[in-house]
């Protein structure tokens, strides 16, 4: 099976190397003219549409790790529960449906693959529906599932409201030989489309652009520095474009690696992988998350850093979860000086995130906080002394962040500005998310000239969706006319703005 796996990957890596074009500029790509829509909230993670910045510093935030929500159950034979999806809400049943990709290790040794269905009403608790699909142990009461026409578990499921028809509301990939074959379900039976499966290595993640109505796969391929990621889209779930390479890893990583996997190994509480070969040190692309968020491509690279070659086969190592936009989804630029989104969680606590972190697909909006659910792994290679068949090693954990809380622009005593280039205000009300509860926020509309025409009062405190009120002038009155907006604080963390 290894051999067969080698020359897939050969195949894939050629395939790749004669039709894509390495990517010449990590850079966000400027909009030609900027054009602010009703509602679509305005980051700071990239210079799109600021014309100048003024004392201010851009401040990455990791979101808040809350635990492991789902745990392998030892009692069924888990030890290792992961994910590449992201759990969907049903409206109609009011909970959340999630679907994991790995089963229990006696039920794959007797080579049945699986994956198991799980549901929530709040996004903590979850409990095994049974679903009498697979045979575990001479009982159908459990909560596995596949694909029963292929025996095929389920690697990447998202619920697609828009399809007209309830069998195919819910759609996802399997694994095989092939590459990942497109599947669609009505969120009970998962049945294979009848279309060629999307090549790939093994690791991918799957998103819904519903700005541009099509869905991104991005797919593990070979790139300069070893594993990378290619993009693929479609907008019927059936016809996928060929992948084309869209991130890898640079001669930055490289240099960075070596003092990362040092300072790794010399730092008594973080897990440290059992091998250490400095011959091998480097850093790669492991896994990449593609997806829209208002109006950007944000990107979720899982930085692996390899240490050494396992005893048993593979290489050991570790990962980060680091931060990137686009706003083309080819030209990518690295934020928060690539320190990690998601990093390793402390030894001594009941973690699992310890070694490695596979990142979400997307994070879940709810209402003012962004769900990151995300694979967490307590090691990577077996640690000496411990059995191959030990204790549970991973389990589905979740990060919770501020909305719109990526980056902020930071502002001291010292009062900081920021002005955006002109467009034409798409609605009357203007919004904030701002985060001073020691300093404030004011706002200014200049028109063509540069001429303040409206004023705000000033803001102050923890504010997620605060109305802007105007003590000058009104935004509202500028309607179909060119004007700028030019935000001043002090002792305040801002986030984003929008019109409605």
């Amino acid at each position: 099976m290894r051999i067969i796996n080698y020359i897939l990957a050969a195949i894939f890596v050629v395939a790749v190397t004669f039709t894509m074009a390495w990517p010449r500029s990590t850079a966000c790509a400027a909009d030609p003219a900027f054009q602010l829509s009703a509602g679509e909230r305005q980051l700071f993670l990239d210079d799109v549409a600021i014309a100048n910045i003024e004392n201010l510093k851009r401040t990455m935030h990791p979101p808040e790790k809350k635990g492991a929500v789902i745990k392998p159950d030892p009692k069924l034979g888990e030890r290792s529960l992961q994910t590449r999806s992201v759990p969907q809400w049903d409206p109609e049943a009011k909970r959340y449906r999630f679907w994991n990709c790995s089963e229990p290790d006696d039920m794959n040794a007797r080579g049945v693959y699986a994956s198991g269905y799980f549901e929530s009403e709040d996004g903590i608790h979850w409990r095994r529906p049974v679903m009498r699909q697979i045979e575990h142990r001479g009982s159908l009461k459990n909560n596995y599932v596949n694909v029963k026409e292929t025996g095929r578990r389920m690697y990447l499921t998202l619920r697609d409201p828009t399809d007209p028809e309830p069998s195919r509301r819910y759609k996802g990939f399997s694994f095989t030989s092939g590459g990942l074959q497109p599947l669609v379900s009505d969120g009970v039976t998962w049945k294979r489309l009848d279309a060629p499966p999307v090549r790939s290595m093994d690791e991918f993640n799957l998103s819904y652009d519903a700005a541009q109505q099509r869905y991104l796969l991005s797919v593990k391929c070979a790139g300069p520095y070893g594993r990378a990621f290619a993009l693929s889209t479609s907008k019927d779930f059936e016809h996928w474009t060929r992948p084309e390479l869209i991130f890898h890893a640079d001669k930055t990583d490289q240099e960075r690696a070596r003092q990362i996997i040092k300072e790794r190994f010399t730092n008594p509480t973080v897990q440290r992988p059992v091998y250490n070969q400095p011959s091998v040190y480097g850093a790669q692309i492991y896994n990449f998350a593609v997806f829209r968020y208002e109006g950007l491509y944000i990107g979720l690279p899982a930085v692996y850093y390899r240490t050494g070659p396992c005893a048993g086969g593979g290489d050991d190592g570790f990962h980060h979860v680091q931060l990137a936009c686009s706003r083309d989804l080819k030209r990518w630029q690295r934020l928060g000086d690539r320190k990690p989104f998601i990093g390793p969680s402390p030894l001594g606590g009941d973690a699992y995130d310890l070694q490695q972190i596979i990142g979400p697909s997307y994070p879940i909006v709810r209402e003012d906080e962004l769900w990151f659910y995300y694979t967490g792994l307590k090691f990577r290679c077996v640690p000496k002394g411990m059995r191959p068949d030990g204790p549970d090693r991973a389990a589905i954990c979740l990060a919770v962040l501020r909305r719109d809380g990526f980056i902020s622009l930071d502002a001291g005593e010292q009062e900081g500005t920021v002005v955006t280039d002109p467009f034409k205000p798409p609605g009357s009300k203007l919004f904030v998310n701002v985060d001073a509860p020691k300093g404030k926020l004011r706002v200014e509309v200049l028109n063509g000239a540069g001429q303040v025409v409206a004023q705000s009062e000033p803001l102050g405190g923890d504010l997620l969706s605060e109305p802007v009120k105007w003590a000058e002038g009104d935004i509202a009155k500028m309607k179909d006319k060119n004007v700028s907006l030019r935000f001043t604080l002090s002792n305040a963390q801002f986030y984003s703005y929008w019109l409605e």
